[in-house]
C-alpha cells in the first residue's frame, strides 16, 4: 500500500502544471486575449473643401465617425445658408472657441463700393465682388448669357466706329476680362465671368446695374 502511494505521489509531481490558469501558456495561443493598447491616430486639425463655381446653398452637412466598439455612424446637420464657392469649407475642433464678448456690439454690415476696372469716353465699368455696373446714357437693346466661359453680353444703340476694345482684369474681382466690339448701329459689351452665375439687371440713374447670383 505504502509502495503504491509513493508511485502515484511521484507521476502527480512530474506532470507540467500551469502556474497561473488564466493566461496562455507559452506554447499555446489565444487570439480571444486582447489589452487596453490603443493605437495612435492624429488629432484633427482641418480638413478643407472647395466647392464647385455652381454652388450657393449649403444644404447640409454629413459626417461620419467610428464608435469605441467598432461601429461607424453618420450623422447629419440640416443648415439651408448661403455660401460663397470663392471660400473653402472648413471642418476643424476649435480649442479655446472664438467666444463672443457679452454686450458687444454688432455693427451692421456695409456694402463693399464699386471699384473702376475699365472706362472709355461713353461706357465704365465698375464693380465689387457681387455687382457691376455699366455707366453709360447709351441705350441697352439686348442683354443675354452664355458659356464656355461664362459671360454676359450688353448691346447698345450708338452708331460709331471704334477698334475693338478687351482688357484683363488683374484683380481679384469675379470679372476676369471685358470686350468692346462695334457693329453696325450698337456696340456689344462682354463681360467674362470667373465662374458660373446668374444676374439681375436693374435700370439705374446713369446706367445698368448687375447684381451676380
Amino acid at each position: 500500500m505504502i509502495k503504491l502511494l509513493v508511485i502515484c505521489l511521484v507521476l502527480i509531481s512530474s506532470l507540467n502544471a500551469r502556474q497561473n490558469p488564466f493566461f496562455p501558456s507559452k506554447n499555446e495561443t489565444d487570439i480571444s486575449f486582447s489589452t487596453n493598447k490603443v493605437s495612435k491616430i492624429e488629432p484633427l486639425k482641418r480638413a478643407t473643401l472647395t466647392l464647385p463655381s455652381t454652388a450657393r446653398t449649403l444644404e447640409s452637412v454629413t459626417i461620419t465617425y467610428k464608435n469605441l466598439d467598432g461601429s461607424v455612424v453618420s450623422k447629419k446637420e440640416l443648415l439651408g445658408n448661403s455660401v460663397d464657392w470663392h471660400l473653402p469649407i472648413f471642418v476643424s475642433q476649435n480649442i479655446g472657441g472664438d467666444k463672443k464678448r457679452p454686450n458687444a456690439k454688432v455693427l451692421p454690415k456695409t456694402s463693399e463700393p464699386l471699384t473702376k476696372l475699365a472706362s472709355l469716353s461713353f461706357i465704365s465699368l465698375y464693380a465689387n465682388k457681387k455687382q457691376f455696373d455699366l455707366i453709360t446714357k447709351d441705350k441697352m437693346l439686348r442683354n443675354f448669357l452664355l458659356t464656355k466661359p461664362h459671360r454676359i453680353v450688353c448691346d447698345f444703340k450708338r452708331d460709331i466706329n471704334i477698334r475693338s476694345y478687351e482688357k484683363n482684369i488683374d484683380t481679384k474681382s469675379i470679372i476676369k476680362k471685358i470686350k468692346l466690339g462695334n457693329h453696325k448701329g450698337y456696340y456689344r459689351v462682354v463681360i467674362e465671368l470667373d465662374g458660373l452665375y446668374r444676374y439681375k439687371k436693374v435700370h439705374i440713374k446713369n446706367g445698368y446695374s448687375f447684381t451676380l447670383l
